[in-house]
């Protein structure tokens, strides 16, 4: 049906037509009950033994060097594989998703671990380009062939073209149409739109239709070969592909402005690669860089049929398992809190960027904070500031796993924070919150890092070791820090250190007196009248291999003592010596489930190992004894 023009690589066609005899031989056939005989004949000795297996191709997908598909015949499915000498016949176009293919040598496999067959595809070919939507049969009153275009003298399901065509010459179109048109529009007209999933490094030239769903910050770096400037989007096609595309100095200046989240582009003249699986951020095998010589063109007067953002949400008290860990979570929450703008001076570069800090809460009925940075804590935060007391919700894309304060979540560049969308998710939240969420009692998931909670609960049992091991092996933590988890009891809180100091009410940094009166904080630039005190208590703890001292902030120091510092200084002053003394000695002898981080420090010229306790449970002496019975068991000891 379709006139391919060598000369313009254009697809041309008008309506045109057919005689009944014409229309009948360009109908084709999806096999009745096609995977009905499929699962029959597992493992056909001669595909000549078997009647012709024609199926749709619905869901395709690529999955390393071949393609996942569903086959439909219109009463079912099966799940599908197309072998890798297949996969040149997608990236040409020949096989595509909603096509037809007749199947010539398949086998069936049976996966038990998931109860399922698949279908290996080993030899096909293409029978029919994309139809317009997944056939779904009816069912025929008098007999049981399903029909999706009823006839007398047939019993399958009849497949129309989408449109019936006439060729024209490529100039002849050219001449008549193109030269009205935008060129946006030309871009579509003369280039053949492919799909994301059919890129790879080596095509030549190639047009795709996108949305941008994500778009990061202008970042500056330099190295060996100089400075420069650097951001990334990440697009989106119509059918849900995603690909990051990155570009660098002269080309990022040039597309950072012509960017704007949400809208859809006609992109060209662009590279792949391979995608560096360290840093990739979506679900795809290769990563686009455009140059300077790129084309970016906006689809502004055509149908955005483009998805929107995708979220992948995890519930917050199945965070545990991503501290630290390179791979991104979305969540979805009330907001509870929301902090005013802080100031944090980075380490690296010593420049001052804006911090905001959230507080959100789901259904699990368990809270976190989520750290925004930069515009986000400017702009998004401040609107969320504005609203709070309306408890809004937010879907956030993107977040980072850290494990301050036990577990705390923080954006990254690339992040977006959507407030109030409308998701079912987000729907069945408010619906949750209005009716009991906003009197539930809720806990911070960071404190709630306990073994009986699949939450944080596997970063306590996770690098079990003795403090034997830490302490005899002083080079741990040289190139960065290392995580462990202990169990061990407090043994010594030293009463005469210099257990906390002046903070900051707003930022929590330290502050000095300000002359006159009141105290200073660096971080805030301001004057406050009054400041509070926080931990920063070193303390010493003992298992049957040993002992060493660790080092304990404010969040950590107050579920060890059972009070704050400020509190702790309140009884030192009213109560007397005494019975400060007696409060510390009441925290010893007390076993604990420590998660510490490891890391060398110089003093003095000399290095020095510092044990600092990052995240602190009681004992649940049940997730205990199953904790042991499995250690003990690897030892093949008999219980």
């Amino acid at each position: 049906f379709y006139f391919i023009s060598q000369q313009f690589s254009l697809c041309i066609s008008l309506p045109l037509t057919f005689s009944e005899r014409e229309r009948e031989t360009m109908a084709k056939m999806v096999s009745p009950d096609a995977i009905s005989t499929i699962l029959a004949n597992p493992s056909p000795d001669s595909s000549s033994d078997l009647p012709e297996i024609i199926v749709q191709v619905v869901d395709l997908k690529p999955t390393g060097n071949r393609y996942m598909f569903s086959a439909n015949d219109g009463k079912m499915k099966i799940k599908g594989i197309l072998q890798s000498s297949l996969s040149s016949e997608v990236i040409s176009g020949s096989i595509q998703n909603l096509g037809l293919i007749r199947v010539i040598d398949y086998t069936l496999n049976d996966i038990p671990t998931k109860n399922e067959k698949y279908l290996i595809v080993t030899k096909c070919e293409a029978v029919s380009p994309a139809l317009e939507v997944e056939y779904k049969a009816e069912v025929k009153s008098e007999d049981t062939g399903i029909v999706l275009k009823p006839r007398q003298e047939e019993t399958g399901i009849v497949l129309k073209p989408k449109q019936e065509y006439q060729t024209k010459s490529a100039a002849q179109i050219v001449h008549e149409q193109s030269g009205n048109m935008a060129p946006t529009a030309r871009m579509a007209m003369t280039r053949r739109i492919q799909p994301l999933v059919s890129l790879n490094p080596y095509q030549g030239n190639w047009t795709i239709k996108v949305r941008v769903t994500s778009k990061g910050n202008m970042r500056t770096y330099k190295n060996a070969r100089g400075e420069g400037c650097v951001f990334n989007v990440e697009l989106t096609d119509e059918d849900g592909t995603q690909i990051q595309a990155t570009m660098f100095n002269e080309a990022a200046k040039k597309f950072f402005d012509k960017f704007e989240l949400g809208k859809v582009y006609y992109i060209s003249k662009g590279t792949l690669r391979v995608a560096n699986k360290q840093f990739k951020t979506v679900q795809n095998d290769y990563e686009m860089t455009l140059n300077e010589n790129s084309q970016v063109e906006e689809a502004s007067n055509e149908e955005a049929f483009i998805p929107e953002i995708k979220f992948n949400f995890v519930p917050i008290d199945e965070l545990g398992p991503y501290v630290n860990g390179r791979e991104l979570v979305d969540v979805i929450g009330v907001v509870q809190s929301v902090s005013p703008t802080m100031s944090i001076r980075r380490k690296s570069n010593n420049e001052t960027v804006p911090k905001r800090d959230i507080t959100i809460a789901d259904e699990t009925k368990k809270t976190v904070v989520v750290s925004l940075w930069n515009d986000l804590a400017t702009h998004v935060g401040q609107e969320l500031l504005d609203m709070a007391d309306k408890s809004p919700v937010v879907a956030i894309k993107s977040l980072k796993v850290g494990d301050f304060q036990g577990l705390s979540l923080s954006a990254l560049s690339k992040s977006n924070i959507v407030v109030n969308p409308d998701l079912p998710e987000a729907k069945k939240l408010r619906s949750w919150y209005d009716s009991e969420g906003k009197e539930t009692s809720l806990a911070s998931i960071g404190s709630g890092m306990s073994p009986s909670t699949k939450s944080g609960a596997r970063s306590m049992y996770t690098d079990r070791v003795s403090l034997l091991h830490i302490t005899s092996n002083l080079s741990l933590g040289e190139e960065k820090p290392v995580f462990f988890s202990l169990k061990a009891y407090i043994s010594f809180i030293k009463p005469d250190q210099t257990m906390w100091y002046r903070a900051c009410k707003t930022c929590n940094k330290k502050v000095t007196e300000a002359f006159g009166s009141g105290y200073w904080c660096e971080g805030c630039q301001k004057n406050d009248a009054e400041c509070s005190l926080r931990y920063i208590m070193a303390l010493r703890v003992s298992d049957a291999s040993g002992e060493a001292w660790l080092s304990t902030f404010n969040d950590q120091a107050e579920k060890i003592l059972g009070c704050s510092a400020d509190e702790l200084d309140k009884l030192k002053s009213e109560e007397g010596e005494t019975a400060y003394q007696m409060k510390l000695k009441e925290a010893t002898w007390v076993p604990h489930l420590f998660r510490v981080s490891v890391a060398q420090q110089e003093y003095n010229n000399e290095k020095r190992q510092r044990i600092t306790v990052r995240a602190i449970a009681p004992v649940d002496y049940e997730a205990e004894s199953k904790y042991l019975l499995e250690e003990m068991s690897k030892m093949n000891i008999a219980i």
